[in-house]
């Protein structure tokens, strides 16, 4: 890697690392119902207004089932709002290229991807969608989807650290203010300063331009800026265009690239951070971050050699494999840049300025991956990164507790079978999920018929696409032809069932905590920081991702590795 590239990381770390704290404190006021910021004085009246919208019984404190409930009924409304609108947008305004309505499974594959913060496109933004259909259906899902994440991420912090208690807060509260004081505002200076440098924010229909000799270009105009700035800031995707971020209008120079780097991982540090604050563990929260830091930059050095090591099948067509591989990478900004969007938006749901992980080399698109199948665990999605680690987190102090012969504790709770159960069918239901879903498309026609390449590389294109919708994480393989009713179907149910199937565990596990009281500590307790805790959590991690998907991963992208640098044939 370049000097540049080193830059780059060391700036992008070290700045993730100074914010992470003040972004923290700010996260740990706006989850507090009695929490004060510095927009109380304009937004206190509209939160008030809205909250008496529910009256005194919608504003007390529920408890896990409750909070859940509530979880499901609001993703629920806006799975059929998103589908009826997308259904009907041939007849709706705000649609200068006339398009016409989506049919019935990319319509639910569509409300499917955005309710669950997958964001998954089996379209092209530019050539499907109307401008109400961006600004309302998909930009309404890319706040909301990201504010139920943070909301329950908070419960989860609530029920670590409450004693004996049988509420884990209320998630209609959570949510009104997640989105008054933390999402719109950062949405809205971010959107205008990706206007300042050049993004478009407009409701032009889309222009011609020709230049003398060439064939006229169509340009697609619209909504982009604002779209783009919830996306990157609630881990979203979605974007405007097919190509994501590998399209001008969305992103436009290195700044704009940085930034929007930057803002996927920022509000997924600070809830870290707050979870040791409000545990008074502060060093507890550091070692969870060290152990996200860690794994991240792991993969992005892995990520960056292997791309950088080129395509050895290139050099007799006269292409020198210590170029690197340029394929599928943006030429403005390099292939080290190029890795640490993928890296990132690999761990969180957000399209990569290399879109397209399909041109990757095998251990290249390894990474992105393998960073998924450990659910989303290394900052991840805004909220739903946090709750997934809180799940290894127990399953490590329970792996330490029967090492040393003595019940599992976490910070003086007892862990019992009750909570390790749910932490297992979170895991569990992960992988089945995920594994069951390539299983049936590699035996089944259709599943085989969208396939660009057969062999390993085909079979990596198809355990993509369901670690992805497993994962709720939307990046794309791009190999795969997957607008089909049997893919949008599928992958649709897959995206629910990875959003619910792993919350409702979670939650229920954070109840569980709650109604639970300390015991004191002792010598014998396990440390939950420090280095001792930091490698026992790296370990299982690996190992519990390791032993659940070895067997896929084999078959994929290392196999490709070895008949990449072979005589064999590739495919």
């Amino acid at each position: 890697m370049n000097a540049y590239g080193w830059i780059q990381v060391a700036v992008f770390t070290l700045l993730l690392l100074a914010l992470t704290k003040p972004m923290g404190l700010y996260l740990a006021r706006v989850l507090d119902p009695k929490g004060k910021t510095w927009l109380d004085f304009a937004l206190k009246p509209l939160e008030r207004g809205l909250l008496a919208l529910l009256g005194p019984a919608g504003l007390g404190e529920q408890g896990w089932g409750a909070y859940g409930l509530a979880v499901l009924a609001f993703s629920l409304a806006g799975l059929l709002f998103t589908y009826a609108l997308l259904r009907l947008q041939g007849i709706l305004p705000l649609n200068p290229q006339g398009f016409a309505g989506l049919t019935p499974d990319l319509a639910f594959n569509t409300a499917a991807s955005f309710t669950t913060n997958t964001n998954w496109q089996s379209y092209g933004g530019e050539s499907t969608m109307s401008y109400l259909s961006q600004m309302v259906a998909l930009v309404l899902h890319n706040f909301t989807s990201a504010a139920t994440g943070i909301a329950v991420a908070a419960a989860v912090i609530r029920g670590l650290a409450r004693e004996k208690a049988s509420t884990l807060g209320n998630f209609w509260v959570d949510l009104v203010r997640v989105h008054l004081y933390l999402l719109l505002p950062l949405a809205l200076l971010f959107a205008v300063f990706l206007v300042s440098q050049g993004i478009p924010q407009n409701f032009s229909p889309a222009v011609k331009a020709a230049w003398p000799g060439q064939a006229a270009q169509t340009l697609a105009q619209g909504p982009v800026a604002s779209q783009v700035a919830i996306s990157r800031l609630g881990t979203n995707g979605g974007g405007f265009f097919n190509a994501n971020a590998a399209h001008p209008y969305e992103n436009s120079n290195p700044l704009t690239n940085f930034l929007q780097i930057f803002s996927i991982f920022l509000i997924s540090a600070g809830l870290v951070w707050m979870l040791g604050q409000q545990l008074r563990q502060k060093s507890h929260g550091w070692t969870v971050w060290a152990a996200m830091a860690i794994l991240f930059l792991a993969g992005y050095a892995f990520c960056v050699a292997a791309e950088q090591a080129g395509n050895p099948r290139l050099v007799p067509a006269g292409v020198a494999s210590s170029e690197g591989n340029w394929e599928g990478k943006e030429a403005r900004f390099g292939i080290a840049s190029s890795c640490l969007f993928a890296t990132v938006t690999t761990d969180a749901s957000c399209g990569a300025v290399n879109s397209m992980h399909e041109s990757y080399t095998p251990l290249g698109g390894l990474v992105p991956l393998f960073n998924m199948q450990l659910s989303e665990t290394i900052f991840g999605g805004v909220g739903a990164g946090l709750y997934g680690m809180v799940v290894y987190i127990v399953l490590a102090v329970f792996i330490a507790g029967l090492m040393v012969g003595r019940t599992p504790e976490y910070l003086g709770k007892k862990i019992e079978s009750f909570e390790v159960k749910m932490a297992m069918i979170s895991c569990l239901v992960f992988a089945a999920g995920i594994l069951l879903g390539t299983a049936v498309a590699c035996t089944s026609a259709w599943g085989k018929a969208g396939l660009a390449n057969a062999g390993p590389h085909g079979f990596t294109e198809m355990l993509y696409a369901f670690t992805e919708a497993l994962a709720n994480n939307g990046s794309a393989f791009a190999g795969l032809s997957a607008n089909t009713p049997q893919y949008n179907t599928v992958l649709g149910v897959a995206m629910l069932a990875g959003r619910f199937w792993m919350l409702l565990p979670v939650l229920a596990l954070a109840g569980s905590m709650a109604a639970k009281g300390r015991v004191a500590q002792s010598a014998g307790s396990f440390p939950v920081s420090g280095p001792t805790f930091l490698l026992l959590l790296l370990g299982t991690l690996l190992i519990v991702g390791a032993l659940t998907f070895l067997p896929a991963l084999a078959l994929g992208p290392i196999v490709e590795h070895f008949l990449l640098h072979s005589s064999a044939p590739l495919f």
